[in-house]
């Protein structure tokens, strides 16, 4: 007998809270743990939901709101900045994955439209797993991350279409392939047009007014009606739920209200993806493991090792080094959430034989259990298979950095270069104490070394880094960064070459704090009472304290490591951050610092800068760089020459209408 639909919630709810907890403890992803629970629960094993159509058709909607998470992430400026990576490597490694998985296929027996389909599934990685575990090792920005970022939003493009292409299929008619093809995407056409001119003039004034109203309800209320009010259009063109909401999350995704949107959606998403995730696994029946197993093994052997050397000579033919090529292939070598979405299409439209279900989910599912430990070791499987390389470019990460370093003297090494690295890095210059600045980001490694900043690209947790930075004859080390095992990892360091240097050192609480004090840290820095002592040391002001006094309070809560800031009743509230306060949420976009290079084939060569449409409110020249020599202020007359750097400061979206302005004239 069958569980209620409560009972069934109840008994998944249980698990996947045990089962969550468990994986996290074991740092394993958990969206396998997801795909253990639903293998429990399943009908395959204890059967507590063996009516489980109630869960599947609400799993569903996990996938909508992924898809327009996705579709936020999209803007057309993102695209372009990584249009090689996503367009020509992310081409390549789709099509190129379909193509030899096609033909394998065929090789062993298969039908052209199961080859097909097994091919999609194939290309598929898991954007969630690799984003996440790349983030958390400070690798995003890194060659390799960025990289795999861009065939990862590839993919994600990608899927739509072969979500168009498996449900135009669902006869299984092999005959008129190109007729569907083209039907399919002529609808897709039709539904896109539609939906950007419906949502062009409508989304953002609606977005505008419920803005307005300050009311966190109806702005969650309003997303959810957005989303699957797209997902609902598309399906009326016989389309998919996941069309509608990418669509909708694209339009909304060059808005101010970007942020606050994924904020909201953000817990429906994750709730409802877990779910989806643990339908997947009551389909997984591990009793026929042990009768298929060879043909497991092809497919993970497939998965893992034949689609991490198709995407390695993919980047390598793409002009990258070959440890980078090496290191994207590791971590994008595995099945993904997509994946899983479109075997569970093709099996209810009955393109693939119901006896290939079990084998294909089980190498998706093992090969996402592999994910996590090769995106891990990475850097160190890179390292083994190509040793030269790798120590090739720690070397000459070392000289750059030495040649830098080498006409410093008593200078500062700060170890990460983000907003509060950067803001450190102002105020020395302006006191003329030389630094050094490292990070793992490249992108932002090189806008600011064009903007005349002295940093590069290097890990300050490499022993060898830190003594090409200049360790031994530094006169402060700062860590910016607010990474709490890499923090520690660094002070390791310091601590066994030179003891005696002083650090300082960032965290966000209490609780790191006295990790940081446990490993020998003494100058530490920690956001939570720092607000706390500049609030107290603005209010004193106003209050006519005087300023000696003042400053002796605000010593005497810095000593003894915020003791006095610690002692501190709790409440049932606790305070959040200012995401989720809607009360005090700025909808404007966050502002930056942007450096232009000017080529000789730039719009803006040769033209004064009055005459280049500047003065845009919110958008602010801040210094032109020329050569050796930085202009603060420049005139209005003033000539743009060719490799001229403009240091601009504004709000993303306009910095990049901005770039394209003065690069390519477009307004």
């Amino acid at each position: 007998m069958g569980f209620s639909i409560l009972e069934i919630i109840l008994c998944v709810f249980f698990l996947s809270l045990v089962i969550t907890v468990i994986f996290r403890k074991l740092r394993l992803s958990v969206i396998l743990g997801y795909l253990v629970v639903g293998a429990v629960v399943g009908p395959h094993a204890l059967n507590w939901a063996h009516n489980s159509e109630y869960a599947r058709d609400l799993a569903e909607f996990g996938i909508v709101f992924l898809m327009f998470t996705v579709g936020l992430e999209f803007s057309l400026p993102k695209l372009f900045s990584l249009k090689f990576p996503v367009f020509v490597m992310g081409g390549m490694q789709v099509l190129l994955t379909i193509l030899c998985t096609f033909l394998a296929g065929k090789c062993f027996g298969m039908t052209t439209l199961s080859a097909l389909v097994l091919g999609s599934i194939a290309a598929m990685s898991s954007t969630a797993i690799v984003i996440k575990q790349l983030n958390d090792q400070m690798e995003l920005h890194t060659p390799h991350g960025l990289n795999a970022v861009g065939i990862l939003l590839f993919q994600d493009l990608a899927v739509i279409p072969l979500i168009i292409l498996i449900a135009s299929l669902s006869d299984g008619s092999q005959e008129h392939l190109s007729k569907i093809l083209l039907w399919a995407v002529g609808k897709g056409v039709l539904a896109i047009l539609l939906i950007f001119l419906t949502g062009r003039w409508l989304l953002r004034p609606l977005f505008q007014l419920i803005a307005k109203t300050r009311a966190v309800e109806l702005f969650t209320l309003t997303v959810l009606l957005v989303t699957l009010t797209a997902a609902w259009l598309t399906n009326l063109f016989g389309l998919s739920y996941a069309l509608g909401a990418f669509l909708a999350g694209l339009m909304l995704a060059e808005t101010e209200f970007r942020h606050q949107i994924e904020i909201e959606i953000r817990p429906f998403r994750d709730i409802l993806l877990g779910l989806f995730f643990i339908t997947i696994g009551m389909l997984t029946d591990i009793s026929h493991w042990d009768d298929t197993w060879e043909w497991i093994l092809l497919l993970v052997v497939g998965l893992v090792i034949g689609k991490g050397i198709l995407v390695t000579l993919i980047c390598r033919l793409s002009s990258n080094k070959s440890s980078d090529s090496l290191r994207t292939g590791l971590v994008l070598a595995q099945g993904g959430e997509f994946g899983f979405a479109l075997l569970t299409l093709a099996l209810n439209n009955h393109i693939l034989p119901p006896d290939y279900d079990q084998v294909i989910l089980a190498a998706l599912l093992i090969s996402i259990a592999l994910a996590p430990i090769l995106t891990r070791y990475n850097q160190a499987i890179a390292a083994y298979f190509l040793p030269k390389e790798i120590k090739y470019d720690m070397e000459d990460s070392k000289k750059k950095i030495s040649l830098m370093v080498k006409p410093l003297k008593k200078h500062v090494i700060i170890c990460g270069y983000g907003r509060v690295g950067q803001h450190i890095a102002r105020l020395l210059d302006k006191i003329h104490i030389p630094f050094i600045g490292l990070d793992l980001d490249a992108e932002l490694v090189h806008f600011a070394s064009l903007a005349g900043d002295k940093v590069l690209y290097g890990d300050p947790s490499h022993p060898g880094i830190l003594q090409a930075a200049g360790l031994e004859t530094a006169k402060v080390l700062v860590i910016s960064f607010d990474d709490l095992k890499t923090a520690i990892k660094v002070l390791g360091i310091v601590k066994q070459t030179r003891p005696q240097l002083p650090i300082l050192v960032r965290c966000r609480d209490e609780f790191e704090l006295k990790q940081l004090k446990n490993v020998g840290a003494k100058y530490i820095i920690a956001e939570l009472f720092e607000a706390s002592l500049t609030i107290s040391h603005q209010l004193l002001t106003l209050l006519n304290i005087p300023s000696t006094q003042i400053h002796d309070l605000i010593q005497e809560g810095r000593s003894k490591d915020y003791d006095m800031l610690q002692r501190i009743f709790t409440g049932t509230y606790e305070e959040k951050t200012y995401e989720k306060n809607f009360e005090h949420f700025a909808f404007d976009e966050q502002k930056q610092l942007r450096p232009i290079l000017i080529s000789e084939d730039s719009y803006a060569t040769g033209k004064p800068i009055k005459k280049l449409g500047l003065n845009i409110p919110g958008i602010e020249l801040r210094a032109i760089r020329r050569g050796d020599s930085k202009f603060l202020k420049p005139k209005p007359d003033t000539i743009l020459e060719v490799n001229d750097i403009l240091i601009i400061y504004g709000p993303l979206s306009l910095l990049e209408k901005i770039e394209s302005q003065l690069l390519d004239g477009i307004p």
